[in-house]
């Protein structure tokens, strides 16, 4: 069974990639306390695809605590001097938002203009959360 479920705080504020064939993708590095040292942690790449990844990089910004399942994957690269990358990292199948950092004011007004020409790309209606606190998001 390939089953991977954490809880940590992003290290950046993620950013959406639009890939060939109209796809979405988004990857951040979770930060984790290991738990019996208050200042040491594992740092795990994570990758979300689809509309989760839309939804992510729009409500979640550098410091936002979430909770993620999904499961591990590991590929590997040949870099331009012939060496060989390993890279492991959690496909998420399903995040929660716990605590939400806003994002920078710069990276909303890009988020902002992404979206309206997205939508006006795409007719269908887009998902949103109801009204909640400014800083906290449905669970």
């Amino acid at each position: 069974m390939n089953t991977v479920s954490i809880i940590g705080r992003m290290t950046k504020a993620p950013q959406l990639k639009y890939l060939s064939e109209g796809r979405l993708q988004t990857s951040f590095v979770l930060a984790v306390n290991k738990g019996y040292k208050n200042d040491d942690a594992d740092f795990v790449l994570c990758t979300i695809w689809g509309k989760l990844a839309e939804t992510t990089v729009k409500y979640c910004g550098k410091g936002s605590l979430v909770g993620i399942s999904g499961r591990l994957n590991t590929r590997s690269y040949d870099k331009g001097d012939g060496t060989r990358v390993f890279v492991t990292e959690v496909v998420v199948e399903d995040i929660r938002f716990l605590v939400t950092k806003k994002r920078d004011e710069e990276e909303q007004n890009d988020m902002q203009s992404i979206a309206t020409h997205e939508h006006s790309k795409n007719e269908e209606t887009d998902f949103e959360f109801p009204a909640t606190q400014s800083n906290q998001l449905p669970v």
